[in-house]
């Protein structure tokens, strides 16, 4: 059983920066891969971002390149997404998720074994 518990967000202007952290019961260099997913109400939960444990490979949605940052903290067992020049359209509830032995999509949510309870974005003047 993997536990995931995510913090760091909160209400941001636009153009601001959050930080979340997502914090591993376990290794995270023993994961396949951690992702970063969002829920807009609404919609479908969608990958944002993802680090592949091996090599440290990293994959961005298009519409966060350039703005959000994944990274690690191996001695922590934590994976944070550094989220800067936040939009209005950011805003949405913020999951981490752990592929345990693969993914063929790295976006796709079911390719994900455990997720943590989530954290809210709202992004907002």
């Amino acid at each position: 059983q993997v536990q995931l518990v995510e913090s760091g967000g909160g209400l941001v202007q636009p153009g601001g920066s959050l930080r979340l952290s997502c914090a591993a019961s376990g290794s995270t260099s023993d994961y396949y891969a951690i992702g970063w997913f969002h829920q807009a109400p609404g919609k479908e939960r969608e990958g944002v971002s993802c680090m592949r444990s091996s090599d440290g490979r990293t994959y961005y949605a298009d519409s966060v390149k350039g703005r959000f940052s994944i990274s690690r903290d191996n001695d922590k067992n934590t994976v944070y997404l550094q989220m800067d020049f936040l939009k209005p359209e950011d805003t949405a509830i913020y999951y981490c998720a752990v592929a345990l032995h693969g993914f063929n999509l790295w976006y796709r949510a079911r390719e994900y074994d455990y997720w943590g309870q989530g954290t809210q974005v709202t992004v907002s003047s």
